[in-house]
């Protein structure tokens, strides 16, 4: 790829582990935890989906713990682990690759910069326990426009911040809705597939697809 100026990653499943709070707990919840996890996510994500749609708008943070409720009835977790769940939630891990490839595009003189669902103070302290704040020149929110993701508002927001093409962004997500919701939008959309999954079928296919973030490096060479 060439002229690109900016490199900008979805937060939850690109750069974060969103089952590495459950994991955590695994001792405590069994070998339910997994399933637990991604019930987690996938209510997580329909309610952001569900609200953009009625308009009927809840920060990331709320919709985190409305979807956790549920998916603790569902798995029948006991209530008492909803704050130790929710406070690994701010904490999640990285992926293990994540850190050295941020310093190598860092070091090539790239804008780096998130995209995320998530609220800034939560994205912050993501960052930070990960020591990933030096690494950043940006941090962005769907919250400065108050509707989420795919909606073309939110990748709108970096591009009027840098005051740059559609196609001199470089987007990696990991879910493939995102992915097309950036491709869809003019972004260079590259799918981090880490769990071989199939692609959506939402008008976009993806012109590069990685198994983690190490293979970036071969694309914008």
């Amino acid at each position: 790829m060439k002229n690109i100026k900016a490199i900008i990653f979805d937060a939850y499943g690109t750069l974060f582990d969103v089952n590495s709070a459950a994991e955590r707990c695994k001792g405590k919840i069994g070998d339910k935890w997994e399933n637990f996890a991604n019930y987690w996510r996938t209510t997580q994500l329909e309610y952001t989906w569900l609200r953009s749609l009625m308009k009927r708008h809840k920060d990331f943070w709320q919709i985190t713990e409305d979807s956790l409720e549920k998916s603790m009835k569902i798995f029948k977790i006991d209530v008492s682990m909803k704050n130790e769940l929710l406070d690994l939630y701010k904490i999640l891990q990285t992926y293990p690759e994540v850190s050295e490839i941020l310093k190598n595009l860092k070091y090539k003189n790239y804008k780096l910069a998130i995209l995320s669902n998530g609220t800034p103070s939560l994205l912050k302290e993501l960052v930070e326990s990960n020591n990933l704040n030096e690494l950043f020149d940006d941090i962005f929110s769907i919250e400065e426009v108050g509707i989420y993701k795919p909606d073309s508002k939110v990748y709108d927001i970096p591009i009027k911040k840098y005051s740059i093409k559609k196609d001199e962004v470089v987007y990696l997500s990991a879910n493939t809705w995102d992915v097309s919701g950036g491709g869809n939008y003019g972004y260079n959309s590259i799918w981090v597939n880490r769990n071989n999954n199939f692609f959506d079928k939402l008008d976009y296919s993806a012109k590069n697809e990685i198994k983690s973030l190490n293979g970036l490096l071969d694309i914008i060479k």
